[in-house]
């Protein structure tokens, strides 16, 4: 008898504005539990919006989306939901250590925790650097160290590797990948294509619509393409 997992995410005919326009349109979905899962689209395609929506701070019209079975936004899913906005929500007059103190005082989480997410991140050597001064990138990375805090469940994720070096960007990528297969639930947003073939599944949007669900092997056999950028252009060519 097949055993039945619950996916980490259900999205069910979503609707969301941003002033006039349509931004989510009768959108459903659902996110598999531990996995990392791409959200692949160009800038203004409505990830974001499906992001906020899913970590419960959207306005919605209508439909529903529900982590682990729970509302989003739930207050049972605070410590089980960890969000890295495209923007470092950090304290830049906090040194990384202090930010990182706050936060896990915060959440309730361990003392251990901050050397663990200070490893997983390579923000050692930054430790004792005030936020404030360090390069985009690593804010971006104080911002994940954050998230990891407390080992949540799902690690929703608004582009978090833009304006990392490779060789970072590659790391954290196998981070994604070692925390999926301890459990974790990852939605990792990206206008980045190549960043695509490094995902379980891939949910391809573009104008508030999913085009796509599928892993990078099947979208590829399924459009016959041989990557993922042409897999895009072939859907889009389908669609119009």
């Amino acid at each position: 008898m097949e055993h039945f997992v619950e996916p980490a995410v259900s999205v069910s005919d979503l609707h969301a504005r941003r002033g006039s326009r349509k931004v989510l349109d009768a959108l459903s979905l659902t996110i598999p539990a531990g996995l990392v899962v791409g959200l692949i689209g160009p800038s203004g395609s409505g990830k974001t919006t499906l992001m906020r929506a899913i970590v419960g701070v959207q306005v919605v019209q209508s439909g529903s989306v529900s982590v682990f079975g729970q509302p989003a936004g739930s207050a049972s899913l605070r410590r089980r939901v960890g969000y890295v906005t495209q923007e470092a929500s950090v304290y830049d007059d906090l040194t990384v250590r202090q930010n990182l103190d706050y936060f896990r005082a915060v959440l309730g989480a361990g003392r251990a925790d901050v050397g663990r997410v200070l490893e997983a991140t390579d923000l050692g050597p930054n430790a004792g650097q005030l936020t404030g001064s360090l390069s985009g990138g690593q804010r971006s990375r104080v911002s994940l160290a954050v998230a990891l805090l407390g080992s949540p469940e799902l690690l929703v994720l608004d582009e978090p590797t833009v304006g990392l070096d490779p060789v970072l960007r590659r790391d954290l990528w196998a981070l994604f990948h070692r925390l999926a297969a301890g459990g974790t639930s990852l939605l990792v947003s990206s206008h980045v294509m190549d960043e695509a073939a490094r995902c379980d599944r891939l949910l391809l949007m573009r104008g508030g619509e999913v085009l796509a669900d599928d892993t990078p092997d099947g979208l590829l056999a399924a459009t016959g393409t041989t990557d993922i950028e042409a897999a895009f252009l072939t859907l889009i060519e389908e669609r119009e």
